[in-house]
């Protein structure tokens, strides 16, 4: 139970340091994201830099808050003490994640390493999506640790951005990759880390269950 605490504490940790991060670099340091939209080369259609832009920051901020509702209805203390606010916030993580996945489908063509990379976050929407209202389906069928199981499942996407510049900060600075194939290695290697990774804490935290 202590190593358990434990573990969710680092988990909001890095999340609020994640949030602060994205938060700054988005709407303090880059606004304009021209650090970002410089790298995509080769769109095979026009790219409207203002409705991007601003989809872009929708897609933000509601990643933000799918990040936040999600921690904080891993905490037992809320869903223990609070049950109704744990099955609103459940419901505002649900919106947050369609949010996030419409947006992401709108960018998807824009993505940096062409046609490639678009299938993989069309690929990677879908399946956060489906984990997601599965996640529902199992707590409306009072299947609760099952729920559980595929809500962390869900959760784990939350971290797909991370994911991303990780991996292809390993492949282009590590490997001395060209960027752009960093890039699409790294969106469809973010997919199977993510679901590994989910699979890995379900073993640890659930497996006396």
């Amino acid at each position: 139970m202590v190593r358990t605490k434990k573990a969710y504490l680092l988990m909001v940790s890095v999340v609020m340091i994640f949030i602060v991060y994205v938060l700054y670099h988005n709407f303090v340091q880059d606004p304009q994201a021209a650090e970002f939209l410089h790298l995509k080369t080769d769109l095979k259609r026009t790219l409207h830099v203002d409705a991007w832009l601003t989809v872009m920051r929708i897609h933000v901020v509601f990643a933000c808050l799918s990040m936040v509702a999600g921690a904080a209805n891993f905490s037992a203390w809320i869903r223990m003490k609070y049950p109704k606010l744990h099955r609103m916030i459940g419901y505002l993580y649900l919106m947050c994640v369609l949010i996030v996945v419409v947006t992401s489908g709108y960018m998807a063509p824009y993505a940096t390493g062409g046609k490639a990379s678009s299938m993989a976050f069309n690929l990677l929407n879908i399946i956060w999506a489906a984990f997601t209202i599965v996640a529902i389906v199992k707590i409306k069928k009072k299947q609760v640790l099952s729920h559980r199981k595929w809500m962390t499942r869900s959760y784990a996407f939350v971290f797909t951005n991370l994911a991303i510049h990780l991996l292809t900060s390993l492949f282009h600075g590590g490997f001395g990759l060209a960027y752009t194939d960093s890039y699409k290695i790294a969106v469809y290697g973010s997919i199977v880390l993510l679901i590994f990774l989910a699979e890995l804490v379900i073993r640890i935290v659930y497996k006396k269950a």
